[in-house]
Parts: C-alpha cells; structure tokens; sequence
C-alpha cells in the first residue's frame, strides 16, 4: 500500500497484482515483488508455490528485478531454510543459510534500527522471528544495527538482512516502508527502471515528495532506540 500511494502522489500508474495460494503469474511482466511473512501454516503453503516458480523467480533477480523479500520469505531465499520449524532447501537465490537454535520460543523480538547504505537516515522497524540467519563471506548485509535494541539476522554478527542485486531481504516487520521513504523510493526507482527497458519506454524518475511526518516518525524512533 505505501509504494502504490508513493507513485499515487506522482501521478504514476501502478498495477498491484496480488497473488494469493494456487494462483500462477508470470513474472517476465513484473517490475517489483514483495514477499512477506506468516505464521507457519501459511508459510507452508506458500513455500511449495514459490519453490515451483524457483526458475523464473531465479531469471528475474538476475535480470536486476527488485525484490523485497521480509522475514519467513526472506528466509527462504538462501539454501537451507525453516517450515514449521524444520530445515528445508530454500530457493538458493542468495548465499545464505537459515537454522533456529533453541525452541520456537527462542525468537529475537524488539524494535530495531539499522544503518544501511540504502538510506541516509537510520532503517528503523521491528523484528520478530525464531530462526537464524548467516550470509556467506562477501554478501552483503541490508544493514548494520545502531540501536540499543534488536539483533538482526543472529546474536553474532550486528547486521539484518540481505542485499544482492536489486533483492533486499529482511527480518524487519511493521512500519519498513512507511517509516523509511528513502527505502521504499530505491524499490520504486528500481521498478522503474525495469519497466523502462521491459517496455521500451522513457525512463520515469521520481519527483521528490514532502516526507516530513516520515522522517519526524523516523527521527523519533530513531531517538527513542539511541540509533544515530
């Protein structure tokens, strides 16, 4: 809802095709994906249509697609993975590996704020998730946590997330994109840019927008978890 509104304010049309469980789609048509997260019923079920589409899926983010990909589904996108709490093949779309030490009750869950070469104020959201994440020597966090709560991807490393290509994976939740314009303007300018070269049209840029009760809800978060 928040990147449809932010190309509403443009003047940019926008289809938002929501693709729910059996459904297929084609994504050689697609500018942007997100993927969220959910409890592990529902994870399961949308894991056995996402593996299907693991091809064309794995075409996209090498054809630069952005994708935005959060917690379970941000999960899923390395080698190994978690379905109701069990290891699984993930897609392999990224180096990384997912395990959950402990039992489910185990999780990490806080508000959290990350500094990321993505934005120039701190990423700020709120994490809640079981399993543990560990990227590959040499890929590339989404960010680094600065805040006085929150841990990330695992209790070692400091960082959250994923980032290679135009994917952006992540374990925060809630207000990700409504509280951080900038990181919801890089998906957007990304998508553009991918519909530009798919349809043979002038590239779109994006006009800049008054964000000013975003970076105010920002800034307080921001102070409130001690994150410069």
């Amino acid at each position: 809802r928040v990147l449809q509104q932010r190309l509403a304010w443009r003047g940019i049309p926008v289809e938002v095709r929501r693709v729910n469980h059996g459904d297929a789609i084609d994504l050689s048509g697609v500018d942007l994906i997100m993927m969220g997260g959910s409890p592990d019923r529902e994870q399961k079920l949308a894991s056995a249509d996402i593996v299907a589409m693991r091809d064309q899926l794995d075409a996209y983010v090498q054809d630069m697609g952005p994708l935005l990909a959060i917690c379970g589904s941000y999960q899923m996108l390395g080698r190994e993975w978690l379905v109701d709490g069990e290891k699984v093949p993930g897609l392999g779309l990224v180096g990384m590996t997912t395990g959950r030490p402990g039992t489910s009750g185990d999780r990490l869950v806080n508000n959290i704020a990350l500094r990321s070469p993505l934005a120039d104020e701190p990423v700020v959201g709120y994490e809640n998730h079981a399993g543990r994440t560990y990227l590959d020597e040499g890929v590339e966090p989404f960010g680094i946590v600065v805040s006085n709560t929150g841990l990330g991807n695992n209790e070692e490393t400091k960082q959250d997330g994923v980032r290679y290509k135009n994917v952006l994976g992540t374990y925060l939740h809630g207000p990700l994109l409504a509280k951080n314009p900038q990181i919801a303007d890089w998906l957007l300018a990304r998508a553009l840019e991918r519909n530009a070269k798919r349809t043979g049209q002038p590239l779109v840029e994006l006009a800049p927008l008054d964000d000013a009760p975003e970076k105010a809800a920002n800034a307080f978060m921001c102070d409130k978890l001690g994150a410069k």
